[in-house]
């Protein structure tokens, strides 16, 4: 199952596919007794993606069969003892994905000829991904950061490894001399190709980025570096060499403490656009100025949800399962102001007093 959602990948899976394209959506549980009935359920909703494609008059026999085996191997893929909140199956002709999301989504089935990646693009928003930097004087490792976990990342030219004759690592650990080390000029080139690397990768992915080593190495990031000299310095040793486990309880603390800052400078964004009358709040205010790409930046809090129907003018409360009912509007939100380049933030239940859940600071 796939978890990290990168923009190359959105984009691969936003091109048009050959008719039918078909995204099958279930709430799953992490936990007994909610989690029993995930099997039973995943099963009907595939089963009702078939009934759909058997009954559509424009998809032919051939390409009927194609689809169904790829959501019985996507079925056969998954494991519900590691599901999240959400799941996603993503089946077209010759081809199929599932994604875990830590995030609740409705069950419904989609036919067309692109997938359905609001609610991917929404969780992915709401997990705030980051990247942990490990750097020694001879490895430079990247983790891609999550809500609770850090994963080696082996792309882009990572891990860096520093050739054996170029440093002797033994010898530097006997001599001990740590300082002197990163003033080589061997080290800091090699601490150089590391800061492109990672330049790079920021162009095609930005996230937050947390840097770790030992003190001497985060003082030469400072002199030699530009994005890393930006990012966040945690001052710990060894976690280039490290397990996942290891790197996320040394990261932990900072993430959090990080996240706390961006929430109350959330807070003093809408309270300063509220005075400027550039303030939305409702779903129903930032769903019409989301969709005129006014929204700048938007705050959701966490577990916020609401089914609505438009009437129009207006979204109105509706009743889950009604007709033409929108149980993702928040999803779409989300991704409508990413589409227009807004910052997205989520926030802590409560964080927005009055707004109801939903507010954004406008462009204009």
């Amino acid at each position: 199952m796939e978890h990290a959602l990168s923009p190359a990948t959105l984009t691969e899976l936003r091109r048009p596919r050959p008719y039918p394209a078909v995204s099958v959506l279930t709430p799953t549980h992490r936990r007994d007794p909610l989690n029993a009935q995930d099997r039973v359920r995943l099963r009907n909703v595939v089963a009702e993606a078939k009934k759909q494609l058997e009954s559509d008059p424009a998809v032919t026999r051939e390409r009927r069969a194609d689809v169904a085996e790829q959501l019985d191997r996507a079925l056969a893929e998954i494991d519900l003892a590691h599901t999240e909140d959400g799941l996603v199956i993503f089946a077209a002709p010759g081809e199929h994905q599932v994604w875990s999301l830590a995030r609740p989504v409705p069950e419904r089935v989609v036919l067309s000829d692109t997938f359905l990646t609001r609610n991917l693009v929404s969780a992915q928003a709401a997990e705030r991904p980051y990247w942990v930097l490990s750097v020694s004087a001879d490895r430079v490792t990247l983790w891609d950061g999550g809500t609770d976990q850090v994963a080696p990342f082996h792309a882009g030219g990572f891990p860096l490894v520093r050739r054996q004759e170029n440093f002797d690592a033994e010898r530097q650990e006997q001599i001990g001399d740590i300082p002197s080390t990163f003033r080589d000029e061997g080290t800091r080139h090699f601490l150089r190709d590391a800061d492109t690397a990672m330049g790079r990768l920021l162009r095609t992915d930005p996230r937050p980025l947390y840097v770790t080593g030992e003190q001497a190495a985060l003082s030469a990031l400072d002199e030699i570096g530009t994005v890393t000299r930006e990012a966040v310095h945690i001052p710990h040793g060894g976690l280039s060499h490290s397990t996942p486990d290891a790197v996320w309880q040394a990261v932990r603390p900072v993430v959090a403490a990080e996240a706390r800052r961006s929430v109350d400078t959330v807070g003093r964004e809408l309270e300063s656009a509220l005075g400027r009358k550039e303030f939305a709040a409702g779903v129903d205010e930032v769903w019409q100025s989301a969709r005129e790409g006014r929204v700048r930046l938007l705050a959701v809090e966490e577990n916020y949800r609401v089914t609505v129907r438009d009437d129009g003018d207006h979204l109105v409360p509706a009743a889950s399962g009604d007709l033409d009912a929108r149980e993702d509007i928040v999803d779409e939100i989300v991704e409508q102001c990413l589409e227009t380049g807004a910052e997205v933030r989520f926030v802590p239940d409560g964080t927005l007093g009055d707004a109801a859940g939903i507010a954004g600071v406008l462009r204009y």
